[in-house]
Parts: structure tokens; sequence; C-alpha cells
């Protein structure tokens, strides 16, 4: 069974290394490339202030921020949910520096690069010289982007799922589907049994003329071997 995550995130900045931090994890769970509805959300308390730059993107303001859960108090759930899955992210290496630098400051250990497919890469592999941004793709796709009004960690992570499914070569649910249809019945309960209708004999006899025009060719023939055949 394969089994991929798309994770998104949002942050107060753009470094960890520079006191930034994550306040928003937004995961899709896909099975053989497909959505299961399955989804890890969380808002987090970065115990610090928000950049009125970092406000911009995301309209996640320090205040509404106040009264949730600090990223300690949901790495046992989120770790539980990623498993061992391959992770999807688009620009891999801006959110796997956030998401590392949070476990291991923890005690934990970082996730490893191997583990994350970049669709910005993909993207950029599969359209050279186009632009490669989320919103971008979306409009290539025609993937709805109406309810995009701002970042945010799980409608981003929704449509990534979509943008993923088609740059990896489009949907094919009947591939999908295949494995839940029904398995067929048995060839008892489907075989319908006709008994075969015999027919009498027929007999198509030779014209006396046609008997004679032979005989007659046979004749002319130099050691025929018809003559070794009985009532030529």
């Amino acid at each position: 069974m394969t089994r991929e995550i798309v994770l998104d995130t949002e942050t107060t900045g753009l470094d960890p290394f520079s006191g930034h931090r994550v306040v928003e994890i937004g995961c899709v769970e896909m099975l053989h490339g497909m959505r299961t509805g399955n989804t890890f959300h969380v808002y987090l308390n970065p115990e610090r202030d928000m950049p009125d730059e970092a406000y911009r993107v995301h309209g996640i303001s320090g205040e509404f921020l106040k009264d949730k859960p600090v990223f300690a108090e949901k790495v046992d759930e989120f770790l539980e949910f990623l498993a061992d899955s391959q992770l999807v992210i688009h620009n891999a290496g801006f959110d796997m520096k956030f998401i590392n630098w949070e476990l291991e400051r923890l005690g934990f250990k970082a996730i490893p690069m191997s583990r994350a497919t970049d669709t910005v890469q993909i993207a950029r592999k599969k359209f050279p010289g186009s632009p490669a941004s989320l919103d971008a793709l979306c409009k290539r796709f025609e993937i709805d982007l109406s309810a995009r009004t701002k970042h945010g960690a799980l409608l981003d992570a929704e449509l990534l799922s979509d943008v993923y499914v088609e740059l990896m070569g489009g949907r094919q649910v009947t591939l999908a589907l295949d494995a839940l249809a029904p398995p067929p019945l048995p060839a008892s309960e489907t075989t319908i049994h006709v008994a075969a209708e015999v027919l009498p004999s027929r007999e198509f006899p030779v014209p006396a003329e046609e008997l004679a025009a032979h005989r007659e060719f046979v004749a002319s023939l130099k050691n025929p071997i018809w003559l070794e055949i009985k009532d030529v």
C-alpha cells in the first residue's frame, strides 16, 4: 500500500536559526495517489511575536495563537500521523528545515530529506522556464483556487495533493477503484450451460455425369493414384 503525506507549514519568518517558528502544520493523507480524507492540522503558539511581513502572507496573528498548544504538546501526535510515509512538500527544503529544527530542539531525530518529494523540483523539470509556484500550478491544471485568499497550511496541502497527482501523470481513477471492486462471482453462478443441438447427418451424392467425367479424366493419366482408391 503506497501511503504518502502531503505537508505544508506556515511560520513566523524565513529562517528558524534566526528565531522564527512554525505556527501551523497541515497534512493530507494519500493512498495510491488519492486523498483518503484523513488529515492532521494544528495551529501552534510560536512563543514569540508575529512579524507584520508573515501576517500579510498567512493572516495568522499573534493574538490568535496565544491560547494554541506549543509544538512540544503536539509532536507525538504529529509524528504518529507521519509514521514512515513519504512526504510530499512544495519547496521541501523550507518546510523540512523548520520541522527538523522543531524536532531536534526537543531531542527527536531529524527527518531525512530522502523522505521528502519536492513538487517544485518536479514542476521545474516537467515545465522548464515556467512558474512553479503553487498558484501557478493550480492555474495550469485548472484547480479551483477560489478559497485561497491567503496561505493556509491545510488548504495548501489539499491543493498541493491535487497538483501532485497532475504532476505525476493525472488521475487514473479506474486503476485505484479496481482494488475496491467486488470479486467476480464463482463460475457456477455466472456460467449459463446450454445443451448442444444434435443435427442429423447429411449426405452429398455426386451426380452421375460428374462421375463419368472424372473417370474419363483419370483414364487419360499414366498410373493415376485414383485407380488405387476403390469406388472412384
